[in-house]
Order: structure tokens, then sequence, then C-alpha cells
């Protein structure tokens, strides 16, 4: 029996990650804040790039750990541009370093960073109901929202696209189309309340 996915995945690793991981409501402070810190480095490079990165990320930049990344020297900082493994922009990394420290001001002030970033969905995901990949936006009112605000909060490389994608991956909006298996398994809906519908504005 053939598995319908989302028309997305194409290699392995694509296809492992849209099955486990993309559209997962996620709560952990340090996956949290990796999937910020990769939405950002895939910025102009396509998703598939930064899969074949993301271990190399994470040995990188301490696992992500917040404080240890706010903590990066600028001799680090220097040594991560000659890393192979990540992509190696000076305003991407200084920026990873940059929202490390605005993260833990965040989590501080507000108790954790998923405490946080959940009030702009409300605390629970949208269920969306696309029907085709082609009707899944950009941005959202929510992604605007959520870009605005982390912009005032000092963080960098965050724009409304970049945040959409984020709360796609951190399982803040259920984005697999209704055709696709994962939508139904996230949605806890049955096969009759996933057809076709008019999507969100």
């Amino acid at each position: 029996m053939t598995i319908q996915r989302c028309v997305w995945p194409r290699t392995e690793l694509d296809i492992a990650y849209h099955d486990r991981e993309w559209g997962v409501p996620e709560h952990d402070d340090r996956a949290l804040f990796e999937l910020l810190t990769l939405e950002g480095a895939q910025a102009g490079l396509s998703w598939s790039t930064i899969l074949k990165k993301r271990d190399a990320y994470r040995e990188a930049f301490a696992n992500f750990d917040a404080a240890q990344v706010a903590r990066f020297t600028t001799a680090k900082r220097e040594k991560l541009m000659a890393n192979a493994g990540i992509v190696r922009n000076r305003l991407k990394i200084e920026s990873t370093v940059t929202n490390a420290a605005a993260f833990l001001r965040v989590a501080d002030a507000e108790g954790s960073f998923d405490r946080y970033v959940w009030r702009f969905v409300g605390g629970s995901p949208l269920q969306n109901h696309r029907r085709r990949h082609g009707e899944i936006p950009a941005t959202t009112p929510e992604s605007d929202a959520m870009s605005k605000d982390l912009r005032k909060r000092g963080f960098r490389f965050v724009g409304s696209t970049i945040c959409y994608a984020f709360m796609q991956a951190a399982g803040m909006v259920n984005d697999h189309t209704v055709d696709c298996f994962r939508h139904q398994e996230l949605s806890g809906e049955t096969a009759e309340d996933s057809r076709p519908r008019r999507t969100r504005a």
C-alpha cells in the first residue's frame, strides 16, 4: 500500500523528518531553540541542505544549549566560520549567539520560551485543512505578530516567513495537506473530518 504524504519530502532525510517530526507539537525549550536557529539558517537555502547539516549544527552549537551559545566568544564565532559542516554565513552565526541571549531573557521573563511562543496560537495547534501544497501561505497574521515581537526582544533572522516555517516545524500549526497520512494523525480527525474544505484565510 502506498503511503500518501505531502509533496515536499524527496530525500530519505526529508521523509524521515516529515513522518516523525514536522508538525508535531514541541514544548521543549532546547528543541525550540534548535528549530528557530535552523529555520534562520535555512533562509535562502533548501530545508534538505539544513537537514544534512543538522548533526554538525548540534555539535557546533553545544547541542543548542542556549546558555552555552550565549557565551560564545569572538574567537569561538570565528572558528565557526571555518566549520564546513554548517552554513558559514557570518550574520547567521552571529545572530545565533545574539538570539541565544534573547532566548534566555524571554525564558526568564515568561517562565519558559515554550510558554511565551505558544501564546501566538492560543496555546494549542491551529488545525489547517490545505488541499494542496500551493495553498500553504508563506506568512500569516500569527507569524507576523511573532516576528514583530521577537524583533522587539532583540532576535535576528526572525522575519515572518522564518517564523511561519518555525511554527510549522514546532507543530504550532498543522500544515500537512489533508491527503497526507500525518494530517489525520496530528489532528486526531477521521478521514471524514479531514475531507477538503475551505482553508483559513
